[in-house]
């Protein structure tokens, strides 16, 4: 995954939603605001972009990004069903069109049986919810780096298929 790669699924998300007139938010657990700071480096951003919460510990999972708390319980933080609630509960509760979600392990050790470089990336939109699995490698940084490409990726997949 190369820096370009991720920069033009970067512009490319925002010209589309630029395109519909809708916004974006962002809930971000592995990786800590990256998925934010990426878009906030474009600028006027912000005429789309809403903002985000950082939701590393899993209790804020459910108070700040509105995860149900018996679902964090049954699965954990790191599962497709988190990150698709991440996704919806973001959007939901920053009033924004579409929401990001990342939950995975970073590594460089497992994490409640969970190898490192398990990520979870969601999006949701007004049609729906899309979830991802990517299998990772490399080190920490590169595993957060792959998760906001993932992330790019799938909101771009979304986004595209919606009505404009």
């Amino acid at each position: 995954m190369t820096r370009d790669e991720s920069q033009a699924a970067l512009h490319k998300l925002i010209e589309l939603v630029r395109e519909r007139g809708a916004t974006l938010a962002t809930a971000e657990s592995l990786t800590g605001g990256m998925v934010g700071a990426a878009l906030t480096d474009v600028p006027g951003i912000s005429a789309i972009y809403r903002g985000g919460v950082i939701v590393y510990a899993t209790d804020l999972k459910a108070t700040l990004a509105g995860v149900p708390a018996d679902l964090l319980a049954d699965v954990g933080p790191v599962h497709p069903d988190t990150a698709a609630a991440l996704a919806s509960g973001v959007r939901e509760r920053l009033g924004a069109t579409y929401g990001l979600a990342t939950t995975g392990v970073a590594g460089p050790d497992p994490q409640d049986g969970i190898e490192a470089g398990a990520v979870y990336v969601g999006v949701a939109g007004p049609t729906g919810v899309r979830v991802r699995k990517l299998s990772l490698s490399g080190d920490r940084e590169a595993v957060r780096r792959g998760s906001v490409q993932g992330v790019l990726e799938l909101a771009v997949e979304l986004v595209a298929e919606e009505p404009a």
